[in-house]
């Protein structure tokens, strides 16, 4: 679950930048609260979902130290990176590979400046799965 200050503009990332798919919302008037739920592919439980939530009225967030990022697997990250500036996403480590490894990624982020990697998984082009 992802804290957001703005549910609509979060919403419009994860679906035109990050290109899942908006699964369900919920709204919460007794305790001020919306929920979004985002995923590739239907959801669960074929795939992982995104919980966002907007608590009404509350523009930011600190991160804290104890988040990181969302991992998401692609079957090629320099095509990811493009399609998602395309989309107006953006790119905040270019795509290379990892120090002493072969894997490559890259690192976007969303409006409310959560870090997202982006792993090249070559199985990845044969699932279906994640961002394409």
């Amino acid at each position: 679950m992802l804290r957001v200050g703005n549910l609509e503009r979060s919403i419009e990332f994860y679906t035109k930048v990050l290109g899942m798919q908006l699964l369900r919302t919920s709204e919460n008037p007794e305790y001020k609260y919306s929920l979004a739920f985002l995923g590739y592919e239907g959801g669960n439980p074929a795939q992982a979902e995104i919980e966002l939530t907007y608590n009404w009225g509350v523009e930011s967030y600190d991160h804290g130290n104890a988040y990181g990022h969302i991992a998401i697997g692609v079957p090629d990250v320099y095509a990811a990176c493009e399609r998602i500036r395309a989309a107006g996403g953006q790119v905040t480590r270019e795509p290379g590979p990892v120090k002493g490894g072969t894997t490559v990624i890259a690192f976007v982020t969303d409006p409310d400046g959560y870090k997202i990697e982006l792993i090249e998984r070559a199985d990845d082009s044969k699932s279906g799965q994640g961002l394409r």
